[in-house]
């Protein structure tokens, strides 16, 4: 970029001709004839008429008392009945809002000129365009032609519609199969041109229009989904804006035109009007949610810097420059200082005039800054710098809104407009600018830089950046635009995660792209099912030293569990999506077969963020009462959003200050320029409320490995956020999986999915000997790895037995000792060639934790190659301690359980108690002490969480009383209270003497509350299916003031009778 002032076009007005009105015709006088034989007597189908008419309308009142009565007959209150009411009335005032709006705009519409030679002492902004501006022309022919058009583009659209529109919402659901459009009609009501200026002086190659239109009409479009008797459509609707319509480029043959791009400058106003089922977006709330909805459906690909392009000719060249072209330049926006602002805070009920709190919003279309607040001060001096790019010259225009900071709706101190071109103009604009609607003044200092396409000035523009000093970013020296286009053949991804009734086998991918550079990073839309996406998107950086800064892309499946599909500049493969496996040739020419694989650098690297949300403060109230005179609080939670995946914590009712605490995983690579996304939102009805939000570096995490913050909400007054952040880095060594297994026991929270102990790499490198079927051509293999719930689908490699696939995956693993990787390779069109199940404990015995070589697949035939590395994940931050020393106690109720692992002995840990996540085997050398069995539990105080945390494992050698085993289920109490607040229970298993519950229950309460309590666990069992009785198995007593709440081991406990009240 290049400070350099710029010559800008001046508009040249043009003469508007004037355009006679016809005289309005008036209709002959209509005579009445009365027939003689009436007698002057009213005709009695008129008496009817009306009596009819009275019925009806006597009729219609009566209909409204019936919800009155059915709401009595069924029982419910009076406050059901108003509620519906009070809706009904809303739903009634918007909907006669929007008729009485679009008649008022059909009357001005219809005689534009009458009506407004009758009102020009009507404001300024409620003037035609062509009255305002001289040099916008009325174009009253071009009217007539979209009036003479505008029935058969009815029909085209009725057709397109029933056509095609039809059969593919048929075909997307089975729940649509009869989904039918029962009217098209795009009514008499054409849309209209209110004014067209032509921009001169331009480029060469390009004609630039600015197109006021206004589409006020009768529209109505119905449709039905007749399996549901569900009717739905769109009666009325209102469009208004400024469309920009570019014709370029110009060439010099037939049709001249190459291209048509269509874009508005900014966003337009939309008013839509609902019929059958849709009635109900007309309720207040839904209805500016649905017309916001579709507004941002509109802006996606219609409001700068989205345009439309419609190419004239085949072969276009630069397309994609069309789509989306460079900007035109950079402004500077120095932010300097404010003067004579006006006092808005007020103390003691306005008697005390105070001044104000200003900070400044800085908006060039899409692009918003905020400066910092100044604190009591009228003058205030921010000497900030922004960079904004500005895509269209003439009609984007810089905007500047002064606000008081206040606690709960900030007050508005007053705004400037200024049209870019002038900045253009003038190359350097240093000035103060009145602000409108408020009094006072801006202080402004833009610049105009240029964009030049060659680096021949690049380091005069560095050392020059160098000397100035900027704030709240350095300033830049280029920009960068990526032009994001397509992806081919991207792995598929098979998912389990199906009801057994919608089982599918391949699962479409939904892909996006993440584009960082250092600390900045953007996302493309996410393209759903498919792995060819066209994305058709650009991307716009600024760069502060082109020199030493990188681009790194990475591909990301949208919400596909924990698979990670990273794409490294450079790295082999990464960029070659259309390379292709090589065959197998000869045994002359074929290469020696390697013994191991080859991956590449990236392979194995990747983390795992752990994220706890604690907890949030000082939010502020959303929820309003009484039609806002009471007020309420809010009902908070979180949503998170990092690498193309997204969570969300469940909502706490009424509170401002709550408390979530849950933990989400996702994996993570050392990418730069990752942020994770944090939103707060209120809970409601219909549209949820904006509570603030937050970003965080994933560069520090990564750096350090922990993040414990109170991070402060931002675009709200007030409100701040808990955040633990911790980064889990892979272990190869399996020493610690025990102790991991119990921490991760006793940290896990109720609301939160079982905390993962592993991380399983997995490189498939390729494939040998794969069958082949006589008289076939050779297989498209490809292959699935599945473990639990989560499945990746590798590419297809065309016609071979010996495909080479050079792919990688990621997988939490939760359960190490009982998991395993699932691998099937399959042939398009030809089924099943071979499988292999390998389990991980496997991996634990393995040196390193890992195992690479080649694998005989379970067909007998075939062998792939391929890597399978384990990592434990091992908690520096958890705040537990876990131990590895035995236990004993001298109680005769508690007995040792020796368990014996199924593994190699370097594997067993020297605690038996921390076997809790293992399956427990009953073995005639584990007789238990007690003639009616015993329980397992953990009893622990999470300090931290100032929680009392009990785990309840699982029960053996339990007394069967009659011919059939017990049901049997664990109740715990916490005494001296019996009532539903302390009382907790588990699952029931049935028919077993040895059930396995695992399951974890929490109470909070200060620790030396708890240690005042006592702990009552029974062992029950439902006495039949229709009795409400239930047996006594056996009970246990736990004194927590004798219990030592610090350590959280695992123990087993003999069961007593009901009489014996001791504590074991």
């Amino acid at each position: 970029m290049e400070r350099s002032p710029g010559e800008g076009p001046s508009p040249s007005p043009m003469d508007q001709p004037s355009a006679p009105s016809d005289p309005t015709d008036q209709p002959p006088a209509a005579h009445a004839k009365l027939d003689p034989g009436s007698g002057g007597q009213p005709a009695g189908p008129g008496a009817a008429g009306e009596a009819l008419a009275v019925l009806t309308s006597f009729g219609r009142r009566l209909l409204v008392l019936i919800p009155v009565y059915l709401a009595g007959a069924v029982g419910l209150s009076v406050g059901f009945v108003l509620f519906g009411l009070a809706l009904y009335l809303g739903w009634r005032r918007v909907r006669d809002e929007k008729e009485r709006s679009l008649r008022a705009a059909r009357q001005l519409l219809d005689d534009e000129e009458q009506l407004t030679a009758k009102t020009l002492y009507m404001s300024h902004r409620e003037l035609p365009a062509w009255v305002s501006f001289p040099d916008v022309e009325k174009a009253e022919w071009l009217n007539k032609i979209v009036a003479q058009v505008w029935p058969f583009l009815g029909q085209y659209m009725e057709k397109l519609l029933a056509e095609t529109v039809a059969p593919a919402v048929r075909g997307s659901n089975p729940h649509l199969q009869t989904f039918t459009f029962t009217r098209v009609e795009l009514g008499e009501k054409p849309l209209r041109i209110i004014g067209v200026k032509v921009h001169p002086g331009q480029r060469k190659e390009q004609i630039l229009l600015d197109l006021n239109i206004s589409y006020v009409g009768d529209v109505q479009i119905d449709v039905e989904v007749k399996k549901y008797f569900c009717k739905a459509g769109v009666k009325g609707m209102q469009l208004h804006g400024v469309l920009r319509v570019i014709l370029e480029p110009l060439i010099g043959d037939l049709p001249i035109v190459g291209a048509v791009s269509m874009f508005f400058i900014r966003r337009p106003t939309l008013d839509i009007n609902w019929t059958g089922m849709t009635n109900l977006l007309d309720i207040p709330g839904l209805s500016s949610l649905s017309d916001t909805m579709i507004m941002d459906s509109i802006a996606a690909f219609l409001v700068l810097p989205n345009r439309l392009l419609v190419p004239l000719v085949p072969d276009l060249q630069d397309v994609a420059q069309l789509r989306s072209p460079l900007p035109r330049g950079i402004i500077r926006i120095h932010l300097l200082a404010a003067r004579g602002l006006s006092s808005k805070d007020k103390y003691v009920k306005g008697l005390i005039e105070g001044k104000s709190d200003p900070y400044a919003l800085v908006r060039l279309g899409t692009q918003t800054f905020c400066s910092r607040v100044i604190d009591e001060e009228l003058n205030p001096q921010w000497g900030e710098t922004y960079e904004v790019m500005v895509h269209e010259v003439p009609g984007q225009e810089i905007e500047v809104e002064v606000f008081d900071k206040d606690p709960d709706k900030d007050d508005f101190l007053g705004r400037m407009k200024l049209d870019v071109g002038k900045v253009l103009q003038a190359g350097v604009l240093d000035d103060w600018f009145p602000l409108q609607g408020g009094q006072g003044q801006v202080h402004l200092r833009l610049e105009w830089l240029s964009l030049l396409s060659d680096a021949e000035k690049l380091e005069q523009v560095l050392q020059w950046n160098r000397g100035v000093s900027s704030r709240p970013e350095p300033p830049s020296a280029a920009i960068l635009v990526v032009y994001l286009d397509r992806a081919q053949d991207l792995p598929m991804v098979t998912s389990e995660l199906y009801p057994p009734q919608l089982k599918k086998g391949n699962k479409e991918p939904n892909p996006m792209v993440q584009l960082s550079i250092q600390d900045v990073t953007q996302e493309s839309k996410a393209v759903y099912s498919t792995n060819c996406p066209v994305w058709e998107e650009a991307f716009r950086f600024f760069l502060q030293d082109p020199q030493s800064q990188e681009l790194d892309v990475q591909i990301l499946y949208l919400d596909s569990s924990e698979i990670c599909f990273p794409t490294v500049p450079g790295s082999p493969g990464a960029w070659d999506v259309d390379s292709e496996s090589p065959q197998r040739g000869s045994s002359v020419d074929a290469p020696p077969r390697p013994c191991h694989t080859t991956p590449d650098s990236q392979f194995g690297t990747e983390h795992v963020l752990r994220i706890h949300v604690l907890e949030a403060q000082d939010l502020i109230a959303k929820d309003r009462f009484l039609g806002g005179l009471v007020k309420g609080k809010s009902d908070p939670y979180v949503k998170l959003k990092l690498a193309g995946r997204s969570f969300r914590s469940h909502v706490v009712r009424e509170d401002l200050n709550p408390r979530w605490n849950e933990v989400f995983e996702v994996i993570v690579t050392s990418v730069p320029g990752q942020e994770l996304e944090v939103e707060v939102f209120d809970k409601d009805l219909d549209k949820d409320d904006f509570l603030g939000r937050c970003k965080v570096s994933l560069t520090t995490v990564l750096n350090s490995g922990f993040l414990d913050e109170w991070l402060t909400l931002e675009d709200v007054p007030s409100g701040r956020l808990h955040l633990r952040l911790e980064r889990l880095t892979p272990r190869p060594t399996a020493a610690e999986l025990e102790e991991v297994l119990q921490v991760n026991s006793l940290i896990q929270t109720q609301k939160s999915a079982e905390l993962a102990a592993a991380l399983l790499s997995v490189y498939m490198e390729r494939a040998e000997d794969l069958p082949l079927r006589k008289g076939t051509k050779p297989p498209n293999p490809y292959a699935t790895l599945t473990v639990g719930d989560t499945s990746h689908k590798t590419k297809t490699v065309s016609q071979t037995s010996a495909p080479v696939w050079d792919e990688s995956a990621s997988f939490l693993i939760r359960k190490p000792h009982t998991e395993s990787l699932e691998l099937q390779v399959r042939g398009e069109g030809t089924g099943l060639l071979g499988s292999l199940s390998l389990p991980l404990s496997e991996l634990l015995v393995a040196d390193q934790l890992c195992l690479d070589r080649w694998f005989t697949l379970s067909s007998g035939q075939g062998q792939v190659l391929l890597r399978a590395q384990l990592g434990i994940l091992v908690s520096q931050h958890s705040g537990v301690e876990a131990h590895s020393h035995s236990y004993s106690h001298s109680s005769s109720s508690l007995s040792e359980e020796p368990e014996l692992w199924g593994g190699p002995p370097h594997i067993t840990s020297s605690a038996p108690e921390l076997r809790q996540r293992l399956t427990h085997v009953d073995s005639p050398l584990e007789a238990p002490a007690g003639p009616l069995g015993q329980v397992k539990l953990t009893v622990w105080y999470y300090s931290e969480e100032r929680k009392l945390v009990s785990i309840v494992h699982g029960c053996r050698a339990l007394r069967q009383n009659g011919r059939d085993p017990p049901d049997p289920y664990v109740s715990l109490l916490l005494l001296p209270d019996k009532n539903r607040g302390t009382k907790r229970k588990t699952s029931q298993k049935k028919r077993t003497l040895s059930p396995e519950f695992n399951e974890r229950f929490e109470w909070e309460l200060p620790l030396d509350e708890a240690l005042r309590r006592k702990l009552d666990v029974s062992v029950k069992s439902n006495s039949s299916f229709m009795s409400r009785e239930r047996e006594l198995l056996g009970k246990v007593q736990l004194d927590l003031a004798e219990t030592d709440l610090s350590q959280g081991v695992a123990r087993w406990y003999d069961l007593m009778d009901d009489k014996d009240k001791g504590s074991s």
